[in-house]
């Protein structure tokens, strides 16, 4: 097949689904999708099996969520324009909004629909500040000393999204344990709570049984729905980028020019400074410049002008060669969803291979898309 490309597998996929669907059968939490972390529409028919349905971050993915998903579909911005806020409302079951501010101002135009408000406890968990959602400062959600004391008669529900690639179940049972602290009376007058995505237990190892009896607990003791909205959670190791050496440049050390570019097609790689794995290769730290010089060693980069078009590091088992495909197969979240044509580039294929082994392609690159997305 013509790289770069994605390939989504719904086989690799089902470990990490089937345990969403045994969180949500323990605890009577309900998952939901969060489409800003993936929203290849190719492979919803078999991941709506494991969903109660999709949240959105705005009004595009609410469409998407609500058309080609289905079940609930919440939407949730952290600013609603007033020219989108009516057909929000005829997509979405719950909407909810991120100050007292957003929720005064289109309430009227809201009825007919569940009404949330974000809230900030002002504890969470992230390993990168930038994705820290209750860093001091913070303009996601309402603290509780700014709450109205009449804010229960105006919402059914409220989201409280405080994490980013937390797998420490202990830090997820004390945020809870702070919630409650703050926001105990508004609790018992909701019908429902989401807890947000960034909670990595999906992962190999985390407790889920105990997860699931916190979860089941909190949501009795405040007579609570809860729900849950896994993204990258939802689709570790479950699709694969695909590339192709096209050069290899050497100055002192050898670097090899792939057919695809970090910032238009694995952004948070630049992002969030970190190495993606890549099959056959052990990564190396990149500020190890001896590791760089011994036996097949070699700086992956893209084909953009950015200077910083750096993959990573990596030592392979053996020499390689320009033609030669490298694949790095953790590449579902927060990639495809974030493609764009910088220095004119086509964007990867879409291949998508279903349980049964068949292979489709979903999407192939055009010059009339990137002539479309420009005027």
């Amino acid at each position: 097949m013509e790289t770069p490309y994605y390939l989504i597998e719904e086989a690799r996929m089902l470990p990490t689904l089937e345990r969403i669907r045994y969180v949500q059968e323990r605890s009577g939490a309900r998952c939901l999708l969060a489409l800003k972390c993936f929203s290849a529409w190719c492979a919803f028919d078999f991941m709506r099996g494991f969903f109660a349905g999709t949240t959105s971050s705005g009004l595009y993915e609410a469409r998407l969520g609500r058309e080609e998903f289905g079940g609930e579909t919440h939407g949730y911005s952290v600013a609603y324009d007033a020219s989108e806020i009516d057909e929000v409302v005829r997509l979405c079951d719950k909407v909810i909004f991120n100050s007292v501010g957003q929720l005064e101002r289109h309430r009227a135009r809201a009825r007919g629909v569940s009404l949330g408000l974000r809230l900030n406890p002002e504890v969470g968990h992230s390993r990168h500040e930038l994705a820290h959602p209750a860093l001091r400062y913070s303009r996601l959600g309402v603290r509780a000393e700014q709450l109205p004391s009449d804010i229960g008669d105006h919402i059914d529900g409220a989201m409280i999204h405080v994490n980013c690639d937390n797998d420490d179940f202990a830090s997820f049972c004390e945020q809870l344990t702070q919630i409650e602290a703050r926001f105990g009376a508004l609790l018992s007058r909701l019908t429902w709570l989401s807890l947000g995505g960034g909670v990595a237990f999906t992962s190999p190892g985390y407790p889920l049984d105990a997860f699931c009896e916190r979860l089941r607990s909190f949501a009795a003791e405040h007579s609570l729905q809860l729900y849950l909205e896994p993204g990258e959670a939802a689709v570790t190791n479950s699709t694969t980028l695909v590339v192709r050496v096209l050069d290899i440049v050497h100055n002192e050390v050898p670097t090899l020019i792939v057919d695809a570019g970090v910032e238009p097609h694995l952004l948070d790689v630049l992002t969030y400074d970190y190495t993606p794995e890549l099959e056959g290769a052990v990564a190396l730290e990149r500020s190890d410049d001896a590791a760089l010089r011994r036996p097949h060693a070699y700086r992956v980069c893209g084909r953009t002008c950015l200077a910083g078009d750096l993959f990573g590091h990596y030592r392979f088992e053996g020499p390689v060669r320009v033609g030669q495909e490298l694949r790095f197969p953790d590449a579902g979240a927060y990639s495809m969803v974030k493609n764009n044509f910088f220095n004119g580039l086509r964007m990867p294929a879409i291949h998508h291979r279903d349980l049964s082994g068949r292979l489709r392609l979903a999407r192939r690159s055009s010059y009339e898309a990137f002539r479309a997305a420009l005027s």
